[in-house]
């Protein structure tokens, strides 16, 4: 019984994403599973360990390259391309995670906003030879099929996306249950108290950000495989709020939250822009309504309720009966 109440949870809400996708369009729902888990390090980072980050298209943009270099350059199978995304996300990851997590609050949103900015002058001017700058790497045509799931065809990329999606929700919900998601919330709310109990507030943070950000170059390696095209312009600064945006719309800290904020986000990115130029004030306002209404986001506001309204209806009591006729 424990192992289906751990478990259902997740299978609802994936059974209604995959029931969505009967209703709306196939690259629209691509589209929300894709930047679900594009948000989902940002909502781990900004929810469990405390760290806004605006550089999340830097990793993003890691992995779309990883793989696109793969796929441009030196081979076609699309699943190696997405590992060689991941790859490249993790030693990334590794390599300035040491430096940054020292950092806490407004220093780590600044230098990793500076990271982002680097990483595009990178690829649009510093190693244009081999990126092509703006005009980007184009491979499509040269994404080899593949068995079971041919990753070419838009209609099983998204039944891909949907599985690594579920395990990756699984994989952070199994962390929200542990120790160490304990301890990461500990690290955001008491540090002092965390180390007097004998643990690294450094350790974990690291190892917190090595898990997010490679899953942002996981969505950055899917991205690259789905498209068939990377450029620059993928870690734009217009595109630093995005995944934060997100985050706060689903919720800070909620496991559903990335998928909510990215149904959100999407669909009123794709349904006002067709009446309204300046789109993003809208959501601005959005933004606005939700953190006076106390930060919660729409899941975080929804899930207290829908959780009141499920203990009520288990707990109702059956009619009484009496040799099988009813009390009245």
């Amino acid at each position: 019984m424990s192992v289906l109440r751990w478990w259902w949870g997740l299978l609802l809400a994936f059974a209604i994403l995959a029931l969505g996708r009967v209703f709306l369009p196939l690259p629209f729902a691509n589209e929300i599973v894709l930047f679900s888990i594009y948000a989902m390090g940002c909502n781990f980072l900004l929810g469990r360990v405390g760290f806004i980050s605006f550089g999340q298209p830097a990793y993003l943009a890691v992995g779309a390259y990883g793989t696109a270099f793969y796929l441009f350059y030196f081979g076609s199978n699309p699943y190696v391309g997405i590992l060689c995304g991941i790859v490249a996300g993790i030693v990334i990851s590794l390599a300035v995670g040491a430096l940054f997590v020292r950092l806490r609050k407004d220093y780590f949103a600044l230098v990793n906003l500076a990271l982002a900015v680097i990483v595009y002058y990178l690829m649009q001017k510093v190693l244009a030879g081999i990126t092509y700058g703006d005009n980007g790497l184009w491979f499509l045509t040269s994404i080899a099929s593949t068995p079971v799931l041919d990753l070419s065809r838009p209609d099983q990329f998204f039944i891909f996306a949907f599985l690594v999606a579920f395990a990756i929700f699984a994989f952070y919900k199994y962390i929200d249950d542990s120790i160490f998601g304990a301890c990461c919330l500990a690290t955001k709310i008491n540090e002092d108290k965390l180390t007097f109990l004998g643990y690294s507030n450094f350790s974990i943070r690291l190892v917190a950000f090595v898990i997010a950000n490679p899953t942002t170059a996981l969505a950055g390696a899917m991205y690259a495989v789905y498209l068939g095209f990377v450029s620059p312009e993928i870690t734009s600064a217009a595109r630093t709020p995005e995944p934060v945006i997100v985050t706060i719309l689903g919720g800070v800290g909620t496991l559903y939250g990335p998928i909510v904020g990215s149904l959100v986000y999407i669909g009123m990115k794709d349904l006002i822009s067709k009446f309204v130029g300046n789109w993003e004030l809208i959501i601005g306002f959005g933004l606005v309504l939700i953190m006076l209404a106390g930060e919660k986001g729409i899941w975080g506001t929804i899930e207290p309720l829908l959780k009141k309204a499920f203990s009520c209806a288990l707990r109702r009591p059956l009619p009484r009966t009496l040799g099988g006729r009813s009390d009245d």
